[in-house]
């Protein structure tokens, strides 16, 4: 089962950490244009300030995922 993570839970310095492993992950496509990682992070940062996407702890891999909100109906989940 994965484990829903509220990002506003984490200290700012681990959500940064995590965010940053988040968008530098391999087949992370950010269309026609380069972003930094920075810029990556804020705009990963806004959409789960937005509500439109979450953080789950992938028990399988071992690993976190940002998914979007909408998806969570996929997933076997609890809560952190």
């Amino acid at each position: 089962m994965d484990t829903l993570i509220p990002y506003d839970s984490l200290a700012p310095d681990t959500l940064d950490t995590i965010l940053d492993d988040i968008v530098s992950r391999d087949g992370t496509d950010y269309g026609d244009y380069d972003l930094s990682v920075a810029q990556k992070r804020d705009q990963a940062l806004r959409a789960l300030r937005s509500g439109d996407a979450v953080l789950l702890f992938d028990t399988e891999s071992e690993t976190i995922k940002m998914i979007p909100k909408e998806a969570l109906s996929h997933y076997d989940y609890g809560q952190a």
